[in-house]
């Protein structure tokens, strides 16, 4: 898959990028720039540049010297981190707990990526992390949940896994419809009313971000949903797996 970036306005810029998954299959992957009311730039997750997508990134951003952190969002993606951190020496760095022990030559701020500290260092930015189900799962291969982020200005969501979007029936096309991660159930936590937890959640974000347009997903690709399509989209998702999350 070549690198791509979006333009997608007020700015946000969306890069689609490449992740072989056992050297067969490429499932895609993602990373967005985002410039700050204060004209310095911020990157969420992290993927490492190259060709001519590295040189549009750097042209926006003074040769990497105007990126002031790069959040990454999700504690499962990591491969990318060290590199990242090679070519923006100047950005701080925000992970989760996890981040620290899979990439330890990262300079890492102490302030978590989830924490209200980083929250509210950036105004232009809604975060919200899922409820009822592990941040960090005990088990390594479940990916369901990460910190999703909202940039109101240019109505674009960034998420990666969490939310999916199933693939098209054309080949290379993709959908507005949502899905959930398929190791959601599996990343319930141990308690009765978890799923309860994790629809009350959803339902709350449908709602709360129903302004959402651009869907940059970090296997999905990106998705350009109709007005309020999004909030109707992910509430029937929910409907659909209500059954089997609080059976």
């Amino acid at each position: 898959m070549k690198d791509q970036i979006h333009d997608l306005g007020a700015g946000f810029w969306s890069i689609r990028g490449s992740f072989v998954r056992s050297g067969i299959i490429d499932i895609g992957n993602q990373t967005s720039l985002i410039q700050l009311a204060s004209g310095k730039f911020i990157f969420l997750d992290s993927y490492t540049l190259t060709g001519e997508v590295r040189d549009q990134v750097m042209a926006l951003t003074n040769d990497g010297a105007d990126v002031e952190a790069v959040l990454n969002v999700h504690p499962f993606h990591t491969v990318h981190c060290e590199q990242m951190a090679k070519d923006f020496p100047q950005a701080t760095f925000y992970g989760s707990s996890r981040h620290p022990e899979q990439a330890p030559k990262v300079d890492w701020s102490e302030d978590l990526v989830e924490s209200d500290a980083v929250a509210k260092r950036y105004p232009e930015l809604k975060f919200s992390v899922p409820k009822g189900i592990h941040y960090i799962a005990p088990d390594d291969s479940v990916h369901a949940s990460s910190l999703l982020v909202f940039h109101p200005a240019s109505q674009t969501i960034h998420v990666d896994d969490t939310f999916e979007i199933p693939p098209s029936k054309r080949f290379n096309e993709v959908q507005a419809d949502l899905d959930f991660h398929p190791t959601t159930i599996k990343a319930l936590k141990e308690e009765p009313d978890a799923g309860k937890q994790y629809g009350d959640w959803v339902t709350q974000l449908a709602h709360d971000w129903r302004e959402v347009r651009n869907f940059c997903g970090a296997h999905s690709g990106l998705v350009v949903f109709e007005d309020g399509q999004f909030e109707s989209a992910l509430l029937a998702t929910l409907e659909r797996a209500r059954p089997e999350l609080e059976g």
